[in-house]
């Protein structure tokens, strides 16, 4: 039907501007059978009086604003000896009387009179059609009302438009239903040029926020109260209480009577009223109180216009006693006074740059032989192309602020109030600028700083909504045409506790089912309901297939056991996950007998040598630290070397005979003692879980060795693993086989693959969690989850109800009804106590701390007991050898330079401690007598 009446419009188009086309003037109607002599060219320099025009209708909510603007602007540039000297602005002024025709035929004629530039229309329907005249004659046309943003096309290029386009008024609407997180918005709107196209852009504007026009409410121009009574009956009915109202100012309060007599501007609903409400409201002197009841709650946007002291002399001059026929004045009166100044700038350039007035005939407009039309009336601006660029280029500040043309022929820096009608009036809640998007600061201010249009950075004051409640509207009800919510359940054979067939209301019952109603429950709404099951009932359907139907709008939503995935998130809305899960690999197992060797079995290879290594070592070190002091450390070297070892390996059990005198040899064995300790204490309790605990082994050890092998493998009906093993794991299909049940599980596994089964099952962790639970842990996983993913409900794309759903399920998880849901349907035992063998195994990571400490502190006290030997060593000096005297080593003047040296300074550290101390005393003795006779002997001179 739309197309059909598209079509309609572009050919009853077509045909007006044919009868346009042969319009006889009706000056040249009324003359008699002679014709007037046109000169081909009109010149003028600077001429005295320059002509514009401005079209519109004159007694319209803007038209009664906008005419006693235009004429103050006219005298106040007359007056103004700056701007166009000794020119006199002459204006026309040309009412189209809210009639496309009417207001076509009017620019047709006010052509006539050879105007430079034409001020107006403020419809945009008129619009279009008069940019083709224009176009054709080369005089710009200002508007300062038509609003339709497919006038910016190029196919006007002398369509200028001052004031604001609703592209930028489409945007503001789109970040406003963004900043309350609304998804889905129904347009009200008067189905025409203007109206239709700024729909159009509000469309485009709410996808990029990621919600969108759920239907478009159009009526014809013209409707009676009956057809938009059935219209706004039509939408109460949907789901969407979010109304964007874009309509004609002189009709519009209208429609929110309708409104309010259908219970449409109750609590619950949303009207957002786009520029022609605030345009309707300034225009009264007062706003009754019946009036303002109407628009109780409603968001309104209004040209924003900087509060300036000449803006405020302007409208106290209007407002004058003799203006008694407009009491109050809109955005509009602004615009159509900067538009005449505009108008008045351009021309004074224009002719600094040397421009004249030049008017010549079209060849293309020519009478006919034998036509009593005189087309020939119409003349072309010759340097219109020249003024057009001298128009766009012009920059001023007038009453409506900073006058400037972007590329694309608009105003810069547009900018709305919204407005929150209330009370007896209305009150501002913030502004929109296409340079910070939503703020509680004027735009003027944030001009002057970098721009932020970031989500953090949007921000309006609170907002009293229909109903006159502070709680923002959740902007969507379930449509009230009495149909459920169609939920869509998977009709599964296998692992019913999740979800499966009820005979009782209603229809379903499972773990999944009591998530979802528990969630429901939450929920400040009602949701009618009702669950259909997607699949036969012979095997578990394809999940996928599941996805799609609610995609295709089949069904509303989904409930079960389904797998967050991304293939699935990009055609539907998923909440919150309700279990977290994530594929495993599960295998049979074979039962291990302890072997006659399992004593081995508590460390690691590497771990028994360097164990080995130590015991060897401290014994050596604690014999080098007690040879000296110790007697049960000394004696032949075959009895010195049974006991290093003898005492190494009796640490083991504390049951080292030998006792350490030195203070450095008992600070080793204390903390070798320590280290004992742990290690005994560390093998124990690993030998007592090997020979405790049942071992299994597998010959699948996880993902990687399942990939490289070329076994079969085992996958659930239905489920997302089979596409992820062949598409991201690269596992061939014919290696899959899809198992039914976990009785399928069961066989597939104890039977093998050389017996037709599988070699292992991958499936989701929760349904791994069952099957070994049933099966008294018969079954293991190996290795880790290679995937992290979630179980949600899934809605189709952009429901509200996905995001309230996922809020319920948090609180669910959060007052611990989640987990009382879930030990109901699915409490289990405990497998994952029960390990492999070499989980029990402890390897030298474990100990290698200890090691360090005791391996630094022998060195240490090896360290201090040569030191101290060498010490010794150094203040010993040997006396001359007597017969009587034991045989004493010699200090040599170079004793680490010889092999003689070497043996007495070994036979020094062989000695005895108490031997060592005699020697050095005997020293000393000697030392002392040999001094004495030298004093006591005779000197000679």
């Amino acid at each position: 039907m739309e197309v059909l009446w598209r079509r309609r419009v572009f050919v009853g188009r077509v045909l007006f501007i044919l009868v346009l086309c042969l319009w006889i003037p009706t000056q040249v109607v009324g003359r008699t059978g002679t014709t007037t002599t046109i000169t081909n060219s009109i010149t003028s320099s600077r001429p005295s009086v320059v002509k514009i025009g401005a079209l519109f209708t004159h007694y319209s909510v803007i038209g009664r604003s906008a005419k006693p603007a235009v004429l103050a602007a006219r005298d106040d540039i007359n007056a103004n000896s700056t701007v166009l000297p000794d020119v006199k602005l002459e204006v026309i002024l040309h009412d189209t009387n809210c009639s496309g025709f009417v207001g076509t035929v009017e620019a047709l004629q006010l052509m006539e009179n050879e105007v430079v530039a034409a001020v107006g229309p403020q419809s945009s329907g008129i619009a279009h059609v008069i940019s083709h005249v224009v176009n054709e004659l080369h005089v710009p046309l200002v508007s300062f009302g038509a609003t339709d943003p497919s006038l910016s096309s190029l196919q006007y290029p002398y369509f200028v438009r001052s004031t604001q386009s609703d592209y930028y008024q489409m945007y503001a609407i789109a970040d406003m239903v963004d900043y309350y997180r609304w998804r889905e918005v129904i347009p009200i709107y008067v189905d025409d040029d203007n109206a239709r196209n700024g729909i159009s852009i509000l469309g485009d504007a709410l996808a990029k926020k990621r919600a969108k026009i759920s239907y478009k409410a159009a009526f014809p121009p013209g409707a009676s109260e009956t057809d938009i009574s059935d219209l706004l009956n039509g939408v109460n009915l949907m789901e969407s209480r979010v109304y964007v109202l874009h309509v004609n100012p002189d009709t519009g309060l209208s429609i929110f009577a309708l409104a309010k007599k259908l219970g449409m501007m109750t609590s619950g609903y949303v009207w957002i009223a786009t520029d022609w409400l605030a345009s309707a409201l300034d225009s009264l002197e007062l706003v009754d109180s019946s009036t303002m009841n109407l628009l109780q709650g409603v968001l309104v946007l209004r040209h924003h216009t900087p509060d300036t002291d000449q803006k405020k002399s302007f409208l106290s001059r209007l407002k004058s006693p003799n203006n008694k026929k407009t009491p109050g004045f809109n955005s509009y009166a602004l615009y159509a006074y900067d538009s005449i100044w505009l108008v008045a700038h351009a021309l004074d350039a224009f002719f600094k740059q040397g421009g004249r007035i030049s008017f010549t005939s079209d060849p293309k407009l020519r009478d006919t032989n034998g036509s009593l039309l005189h087309l020939s009336s119409l003349h072309v601006f010759e340097d219109g192309p020249l003024f057009l660029q001298t128009i766009l280029k012009t920059n001023f500040t007038g009453l409506s602020g900073l006058v400037q043309f972007d590329s694309e022929r608009n105003r810069i820096r547009p900018a709305y109030d919204i407005l929150n009608m209330g009370g007896f009036g209305s009150r501002r809640i913030g502004y929109w600028s296409n340079y910070s998007g939503l703020s509680v600061v004027a735009p003027e201010i944030l001009y002057k700083k970098p721009p932020n249009t970031s989500t953090s950075n949007q921000k309006l004051y609170d907002v009293i909504w229909p109903g006159e409640t502070t709680t923002k509207p959740r902007g969507w009800v379930f449509p009230n045409n009495g149909k459920p919510l169609r939920i869509a359940v998977p009709y599964r054979v296998g692992y019913l506790e999740f979800v499966t067939k009820d005979k009782n209301p209603p229809g379903v019952r499972g773990y999944c089912i009591d998530v979802f109603e528990a969630a429901i429950n939450l929920l400040p709404y009602p949701v009618p309901r009702q669950y259909i099951l997607f699949g036969h009932g012979d095997k578990n359907p394809s999940y996928d297939d599941l996805i799609n139907q609610v995609a295709l709008n089949n069904y509303d939503a989904a409930v079960g056991d389904i797998t967050i995935v991304p293939n699935r998130t990009r055609v539907l809305d998923f909440t919150q996950p309700f279990m977290e899960s994530g594929l495993v690999v599960v295998v049979a197992v074979k039962e291990i007998k302890s072997s006659p060797w399992s004593f081995l079995q508590p460390f690691t290879a590497q771990m028994w040598c360097v164990t080995g290594a130590f015991f060897i070592f401290v014994g050596a070190v604690v014999w080098v630290l007690e040879h000296r002091h110790n007697p049960e450390f000394r004696g032949k070297p075959k009895k010195q070397l049974m006991t290093v070892f003898w005492f190494s390996f009796s640490t083991m059990f504390f049951s080292h005979r030998e006792n350490t005198v030195s203070g450095l040899g008992r600070l080793v064995l204390i903390i070798w003692l320590f280290v004992v300790l742990i290690i005994n204490s560390s093998y124990t309790a690993s030998l007592t879980s090997i020979l405790t605990v049942q071992q299994l082994s597998s010959q699948i050890e996880g993902i990687d060795s399942l990939i490289s092998g070329t076994q079969p493998i085992g996958i659930q009906d239905g489920s997302f693993a089979r596409k992820y093993l062949i598409e991201e794991l690269s596992i061939q299909p014919s290696r899959i086989v899809s198992l039914k049940n976990m009785d399928a599980y069961i066989d597939a596994l104890q039977r093998g693959p050389k017996d037709g089964g599988v070699v292992a099952v991958v499936d989701e962790l929760p349904y791994i969690e069952i099957l070994m639970s049933n099966t008294n842990c018969k079954f293991r996983t190996v290795g880790q989850e290679f995937t992290k993913s979630g179980w949600g409900f899934a809605f189709q794309r952009d429901s509200p109800l996905a995001v309230d759903m996922s809020t319920a399920i948090l609180q669910l998880s959060e007052n611990g009804d989640l987990q009382k849901i879930h030990d109901k349907w699915l409490l289990k035992h405990d497998c994952t106590a029960q390990d492999n063998v070499d989980s029990n195994k402890l390897s030298l990571s474990s100990f290698w701390g200890l090691f360090l400490i005791c391996g630094i502190a022998c060195i240490l006290c090896l360290i201090a007991f040569f030191i101290r030997v060498l010490c010794q060593y150094t203040k010993f000096r040997p006396e001359p050898v007597e017969a009587d005297v034991e045989i004493e080593p010699v200090r040599s003047s170079r004793p680490f330079r010889s092999t003689t040296s070497f043996r007495h300074l070994m036979d020094f550290v062989d000695k005895k401690e108490k031997d060592i101390k005699e020697m050095q005393q005997n020293n000393k003795r000697r030392r002392s007598l040999s001094l004495e006779d030298q004093s006591n002997s005779p000197t000679y001179k």
